[in-house]
Formats: C-alpha cells, structure tokens, sequence
C-alpha cells in the first residue's frame, strides 16, 4: 500500500496522471496502485510548491507582526513550501548564539520546510555562522531599511570579501537613500529612486570579489535590472502596484525599496523575462503600527500567501506563461541557494501546489498572517486548494495537517548538540 496517491492530476505539460508516494518521497508518475490516502484531483493542475528565498518571519518580540506558526500557514496557503528568513531580526542575527536561538524559534513553529541567513555587521566573522547552519548572508543592507543598519561601501567590500571566501551566497539589499524624510509615496519615491537603486548596484558590482555571484533583493527598477551583478530578485508588489493604486499618504503601501509610478511598474513587468526569479520580501507589520504618520511609518508589506496566487493569475490571463512561473518561484530560487527544488524527478523535493484554475478576490479576511491587511486587497488572485509537502498533505481546502515543517542547513553546516 502506498502512503499517498493523488489521482488524474493535469501536469504543466498537460498530461494527466496519478502522483504516488511512499515515505515522504515521490515514487511515480503514471497509473498508481492503492493507498492509506487516496485524492481525486481531477481538473487541478499541479506543479512544484514554491520557494519564497525573501521572508521576514518575526516572531520574538515581535510576535505580534507575526510568528513562525502564522507565516508559514500563510505560506502553505499561497502554495509555498519552504522559506528563507532573514536575519534583521530583534536581536540581529550576528553571533552563533542568537542565530540557535532562532532555529529553536523556527522549529517549535513552522509548518513548512524554511532556513535561516545569518547576518552581516562591521567587523564580523562570518565563519561560525556558516558552521551554524547560514543558508547565506543577508540581505546585506547598502542601504538603511527597517530594522536593517546600512554597511558603508568599504565595509561592504570586507564583508563580501570574507563571504566569498566561504564559498558562502551573499544577498544584498541595495539603494542609494537621500536626505530628508518622506512625506507621502512620491517622496519616497524620489528620496530612494531608481536611478540612485541602479547607481548603488554599479558601486556594488565594482568592489565584488573576482568570481562572486551576488544575489540582488527586490530589484524594483528596469535601469537596475541591467546593471545588477549575479542573481535578480523583483518582488510582486513592484511587479503588481503602483504609486497611482493608492492615496499619497498611504502608510500601507510605504516598503524599501518604494513602489514606483506606473509607468515604471510597466516596464519592469514587461521584463519578466529578464528577471531570474520572483520572493515575496514578506516584511509584516500591525495595522496600528500602519496607521501613523507617513514619516513615522515602518516600510513592509505582507505578501507570502499572495505572491502565486497573484502570478497564477497572470497565467490564466496569459501575461505569463505556466513554465517561467515555475522557474521563477520553483527552480531557480533554488539554483541560486543550491538546494534541490521542488519536482518531479529523484532526488527533488516532494512538494506541490494544486490548483483549480479559478481566481478570485484577494480579501484580507481569508488571509492567514497575523498582521490581517494586505496591500492588494480587491486583486485577483488563483489560490491552491492542495498542497503536499514531503510527499504529505500539508494544506487542504483551508485545513492544516500541522505536521512540522524541517530545517533546510547551508552548506557550511557543522552538526552541534545543541541545536
């Protein structure tokens, strides 16, 4: 008896098949035999559950945003299985022990598979972080963000220096900030823009070490497209919000970098094809924590449960197709991090998404993030109505099997016992 088969699901390439699993693991495509659980999918097509490498789980002291429990229900809700989270924690995540600490944290929570990045600061060692387990560095601030202090351009040249060294990833959150403080969004706007977003990413490429590959946060611009160095990450809320959508003084859509005019969003949508993957920059705050002044406003969005659903939608409106959605959200994010993705053949991991095709309104009610608000409220969404996770249903028509989710180490790992 097999553990798990799921029957006549609609593969990306249009086949239709059964998925069966044994022991956490897919075992094959075809016509399966009997099984302890048994689904009938027909009419849902099915694809690898995404990564989201961008993810500001909170929890600790700022369990009120959100935790562990709540962010990755919000995950598995939005067809993601696994998460990265950075480490502009409450404390920072710059020794050993605060990085365990986190794990601990983690473990007692998340539903789906997640690792953590280790911190960056003026200084520090990298290397008993990545024994620690670091999945990688960053987002490395070159720019000061909420609850991220920005390294100057020579600290930043040590720190990648010794990064490179490892052999370790290095992610980077880069913009050029001017003086003053923001008023509304278009201020923000001009104070953080693209052309300084794209000057900052030219400085970035000219101090890297011979042979590093960089990873670029939230790419938020076309001209920074074309300068980033390595990896580039574009955020849905650049690809699907505007200055326009919202009211000048707007504090829910204030985030680093800033939503642009529409006429940039445009233009960074219609380079999808330049773009090497999409991350959800999930950076949840409460709604009184929104509703302050503009200038006092932090910047954040939630977005973990939104961002494929969001981009399913593009799929059914045929913006974009099927199998760059995929690479985007599936297979490249873990190229970038060198784990196995999430997928068909041996040796990927047995998680996937399955959805009935059906979009419909996004509401912030229906939502599973403790900061109850989204910023694309109203939009249309395609959300899963299953999604397996290590060859186990973890999410189904809104129920949750709260298995626990599992810890993905960096390469650097070194077992310790106390952890």
């Amino acid at each position: 008896m097999l553990d798990l088969v799921l029957r006549s699901t609609t593969l990306p390439d249009g086949r239709i098949a059964d998925l069966a699993f044994q022991d956490g693991a897919l075992v094959s495509v075809g016509s399966a035999g009997k099984a302890h659980e048994d689904i009938r999918c027909n009419g849902l097509l099915c694809i690898p559950a995404a990564t989201d490498m961008h993810v500001h789980m909170r929890g600790g002291t700022q369990s009120a945003k959100e935790d562990w429990r709540t962010g990755t229900m919000a995950a598995l809700a939005g067809g993601v299985t696994m998460v990265v989270d950075q480490p502009n924690t409450i404390p920072p995540l710059l020794t050993p022990e605060a990085y365990t600490d986190r794990i601990r944290e983690a473990k007692t929570g998340a539903l789906c598979s997640f690792a953590v990045n280790a911190g960056v600061s003026p200084g520090s060692d990298p290397l008993p972080l990545w024994k620690a387990g670091a999945m990688a560095f960053g987002e490395i601030f070159a720019a000061p963000s909420s609850y991220g202090d920005a390294l100057t351009i020579e600290e930043l040249k040590v720190s990648l220096q010794k990064i490179h060294s490892l052999g370790a990833l290095a992610t980077i959150h880069s913009e050029e900030v001017g003086p003053g403080s923001p008023s509304d969004l278009t201020a923000h706007n001009l104070i953080r823009s693209p052309d300084g977003e794209a000057r900052a990413l030219g400085l970035i490429g000219e101090i890297l070490p011979i042979g590093m590959k960089p990873h670029i946060c939230h790419i938020s611009s076309t001209a920074s497209l074309r300068v980033a160095p390595g990896s580039k990450e574009v955020t849905p809320h650049h690809l699907f919000l505007a200055i326009e959508d919202f009211a000048p003084e707007d504090t829910f859509a204030r985030v680093n970098p800033p939503i642009r005019p529409e006429s940039d969003r445009r233009a960074l949508f219609s380079s999808w094809n330049s773009i090497d993957l999409i991350a959800s920059d999930h950076a949840p705050h409460t709604r009184s924590e929104k509703t302050v002044s503009f200038a006092d406003a932090p910047s954040g969005l939630p977005g973990v449960e939104t961002m494929l659903p969001l981009l399913m939608n593009e799929v059914v409106r045929k913006t974009i197709t099927l199998n760059s959605l995929v690479e985007k959200t599936a297979i490249a994010p873990c190229r970038v991090l060198g784990i196995p993705p999430a997928g068909y053949a041996p040796g990927e991991r047995s998680d996937f998404a399955l959805y009935a095709m059906q979009p419909e309104t996004i509401r912030s009610d229906n939502l599973h993030s403790r900061s109850g608000w989204t910023p694309f409220e109203g939009r249309m969404g395609v959300f899963p109505t299953l999604v397996i996770h290590k060859g186990r249903v973890a999410y189904r028509d809104g129920d949750y099997s709260y298995d626990s989710g599992g810890w993905v180490t960096g390469r650097g790992y070194l077992p310790r016992e106390h952890i």
